[in-house]
């Protein structure tokens, strides 16, 4: 691999490290256990497990990251979450 290929492969690295963002789900107190994963199933394309995981990570540290990546492919999740009566944020 020539240094113009190494330097192209590590600004593409981090140009994804850096444009990627979290998708943060925040605890409430109205919202199901049942709901919440079923949410998570629906919209960020968990299974049952791993949206019953995040649902009780919320539970116990006030918040989780429920998807990882682009600004422009997290945004309708966030919504869709949003009008869902979840609390979500796009970091």
């Amino acid at each position: 691999m020539s240094l113009d290929e190494k330097t192209d492969f590590f600004e593409e690295i981090v140009t994804i490290l850096v444009d990627n963002k979290d998708l943060i789900l925040y605890n409430d107190d109205h919202n199901t256990f049942e709901h919440v994963i079923d949410m998570l199933v629906k919209y960020c394309d968990h299974s049952n497990i791993q949206g019953e995981q995040c649902a009780w990570i919320v539970h116990n540290n006030g918040k989780c990251s429920v998807k990882r990546g682009e600004f422009n492919k997290l945004k309708p999740i966030c919504e869709a979450l949003l009008e869902a009566g979840l609390t979500a944020k796009i970091e």
